[in-house]
Order: C-alpha cells, then structure tokens, then sequence
C-alpha cells in the first residue's frame, strides 16, 4: 500500500515546488524582446526571398542593394509589430449580447492572421522559386511580391489595430 501512494505524494511536491518559482520580470521581458527580435529575423528573410526573386525581373529598381535592404526592412517591422499582440482577455466562443464582443481585438487577430498566412505562403512561393530554379513570368513575379506586401501590410494594421485598442482600453 505504501508504494501506490507514492507518485501521489511526490506529485503533490512537484506541483508545489513548480508553481512557487516566478519568473522575474525583467527575465521574462528580456525573453519576450528575444521573441519579438526573433520574429522580426523571419520577417526580413522572407522579405530577402521576396527581393531575391524580384531581382529576376532584371529592373534597374529591383537588383539595386538598397531594394533588397527595404523589402527586408518592411518585412522585419511587419512581422515585429504584427505577429506577437499585446495581450488581451479571454472572450467567450459565444457572446450573450451583441454589444458584448470586443471587435477591435477580433479584427486584430483575424488580420494578424491573413497576413502571417499570406506573407509566409508567398515567402514560400520565392524560396521554391529561386531554389528549383523555375522560369516565372514577370507578371507572376510582381504578383508574387504584391501579395507579400499586402500580408505585410496586414500584420502592420493588426499590430497597429492591437495596440490601439490596448490604449483605449487603459484610457477607460
């Protein structure tokens, strides 16, 4: 009989011994900015992919090093800004009132994630076609590098929408 009660006693230290610890917060923050450099890095090489296949269109504008630079850097403050929102409460999966739902943070993160959906499809799209070395219409290219640039732009206002919202909120 002793040996069955066992896991539970040693259970019952381990939760307690877990739940004591708290992280302090300036180590929690210091890893929340890793996080967010973290996403900004994937950002701006999805945006070095984007320019790379951009310079395939032989322009002047695209093959220039300061092009590339800026599509990485529009790349880097999208998914910086607009992939990690500030946090928000819980809601309900079904609201009572119509009134009850906060709209602001549901457009957040259904734009948040379009544009992470977009962005990282059509990173996927240039990376396929600079490594497989496929032959793409010009047309297809811009399109390409259109798309991305509206998921970029997508994560920007959900960040911006995000943040917004946390103000007013703190405002009230």
């Amino acid at each position: 009989m002793r040996m069955c009660n066992a896991p539970r006693a040693m259970a019952k230290y381990v939760y307690a011994s877990a739940t004591n610890w708290v992280a302090p917060l300036a180590l929690i923050k210091s890893v929340h900015l890793l996080e967010r450099i973290g996403l900004a890095t994937v950002g701006a090489s999805c945006g070095m992919y984007v320019g790379a296949a951009l310079m395939h269109l032989k322009g002047e504008l695209f093959g220039s090093d300061w092009f590339i630079w800026l599509v990485m850097l529009f790349g880097a403050f999208s998914f910086y800004i607009g992939i990690d929102l500030p946090g928000r409460p819980a809601q309900r999966s079904t609201s009572r009132l119509p009134g009850e739902r906060t709209t602001g943070t549901d457009a957040a993160e259904i734009l948040s994630a379009a544009g992470t959906f977009v962005a990282a499809i059509t990173a996927f799209l240039c990376v396929n076609m600079i490594v497989l070395d496929h032959v793409v219409s010009d047309g297809s290219i811009v399109l390409i590098a259109c798309c991305w640039a509206i998921g970029c732009s997508l994560q920007i206002a959900a960040g911006t929408v995000s943040r917004n919202y946390d103000l007013e909120m703190m405002a009230s």
